[in-house]
C-alpha cells in the first residue's frame, strides 16, 4: 500500500491522498518519508474497526475515492488467530464500506487476494471462478468481498474488487517469504522452507501493482472484480536456491543445501494459484518488471532498511512467535 500512496501523491499533485493506517506491527512510516512532507499528504493514524471514528473521518474529510488495502495478511498467523484476522477484515471492511456509502463515495476499490480461489494443480482462475478458500486469512477475505459486493447489488454503490498476485519489493514487513529469505542470508543464516517447499506462487513486482491500482482508478467498472496476476511462478524451493545463488554467490547444490532449513508445514499450504488477468489486459495493464530486475532491487533494499520495523527480527522465525494483537474488544 505505501508505493501506492508514494505514487497517488507524486501522480495527483492536485488531490489530497489521505493515508489512514492503524500502525500495527508490521507497519513503518520510513516507507512514506519521501512523501511525509508533501502538501497533498495527510496521515491519520486510527483504525478500520472503530464505527464512530470512521463515521467521523468521512464527515470531517471529503473523500470521493476509497482504496482499502488495511487487513491482517499473515497467513501463517491466521491459523492461530482466526477470530482476530475475522474481526479485522471482515468486521473492519464492513465499518469502512458503510461509512463509504454513507458518504456517497465515487469509487470504493477493496483489494482482495488471489487466495479466496483455493488452491489448483491446473485449472487457471478466472473471476467468476467460485471462491474456495482453505486458511483463515483467505476465509476472512472471501468473506469482505461478499459484504463489499452486497453493496454493488443492494444499492449500486461502485464498489470494484481486485485480486492480485503475491507482490513482492522494497518495503515489505519480513514476515513474508521473499524479504524473510533475503534478511535471513544477509544475516547468514538458513532459510526457513514449510514442508515440501513444492508449492508455487506468482510473484509480482510492487511497481507492477502500483500500475495495476492506478489503471483501476481510471478505467475499473463499478461491480466488476479484477485478477491482477502474472504468468511468473515459483516453488518456494526454487526460490530459496534464486536468492542463495545472488545473496551467497554459489551455483554448487551442496552448498545451497546447506542454506536451507525444512520445517514442519503450515496446517494446510495450497500448491499453486494460477489466475487468468485478461481482464486487467483488456484494460491496458499488464506486468512489465523483469523478475531479475525486481529481485535485485529488492535485495538491495534490504541491505540497508531491514531496521525499518522495531520488532523485525521476530519476522525471521519459522514460524509466527508474535502476539500482534491486543485484547479484542468487540462490541
Amino acid at each position: 500500500a505505501s508505493h501506492v500512496v508514494v505514487s497517488l501523491v507524486r501522480n495527483y499533485p492536485n488531490y489530497l491522498v489521505i493515508n489512514l493506517d492503524k500502525l500495527d506491527y508490521c507497519a513503518s512510516l520510513k516507507n512514506l518519508e519521501t512523501i511525509s512532507e508533501k502538501e497533498n499528504y495527510k496521515f491519520i493514524q486510527g483504525d478500520i474497526c472503530e464505527p464512530h471514528f470512521i463515521k467521523q473521518l468521512f464527515e470531517t474529510e471529503k473523500i470521493d475515492i476509497v482504496l482499502h488495502f488495511a487487513a491482517q495478511t499473515h497467513v501463517d498467523l491466521s491459523f492461530w488467530h482466526a477470530l482476530e484476522f475475522t474481526y479485522v477484515n471482515v468486521y473492519g471492511t464492513n465499518v469502512l464500506v458503510a461509512a463509504a456509502h454513507e458518504a456517497n463515495v465515487e469509487k470504493f476499490v477493496y483489494v482482495s487476494t488471489d487466495e479466496v480461489y483455493g488452491g489448483s494443480t491446473d485449472q487457471e482462475f478466472d473471476e467468476s471462478s467460485p471462491k474456495c478458500p482453505t486458511n483463515p486469512y483467505a476465509s476472512s477475505k472471501a468473506a469482505a468481498e461478499c459484504f463489499v459486493q452486497s453493496y454493488w447489488e443492494r444499492y449500486q454503490f461502485p464498489v470494484v474488487i481486485t485480486r492480485s498476485s503475491n507482490v513482492y519489493g522494497p518495503h515489505q514487513y519480513p514476515e513474508k517469504v521473499i524479504p524473510k529469505f533475503i534478511s535471513l542470508l544477509q544475516q547468514n543464516r538458513k532459510c526457513c522452507i514449510h514442508g515440501s517447499g513444492l508449492q508455487r506462487r506468482n510473484f509480482l513486482y510492487a511497481t507492477d501493482v502500483v500500475e495495476a491500482f492506478l489503471t483501476i482508478l481510471k478505467e475499473g467498472k463499478p461491480g466488476e472484480i479484477y485478477n491482477i496476476g502474472t504468468n511468473f511462478e515459483m516453488s518456494i524451493v526454487q526460490l530459496a536456491k534464486e536468492l542463495i545463488h545472488l545473496i551467497k554467490k554459489t551455483s554448487s547444490e551442496s552448498e545451497m543445501e546447506h542454506w536451507m532449513d525444512y520445517v514442519k508445514d503450515r496446517p494446510t499450504n495450497d500448491l499453486r494459484y494460477p489466475m487468468n488477468s485478461e481482464k486487467m489486459h483488456n484494460l491496458g495493464w499488464r506486468p512489465k518488471v523483469p523478475w531479475k530486475e525486481g529481485i535485485k532491487k529488492t535485495i538491495e533494499w534490504y541491505k540497508e532498511n531491514f531496521h525499518n520495523w522495531k520488532n523485525a527480527e521476530k519476522a525471521l522465525e519459522p514460524f509466527p512467535v508474535a502476539e500482534p494483537f491486543a485484547q479484542l474488544n468487540v462490541p
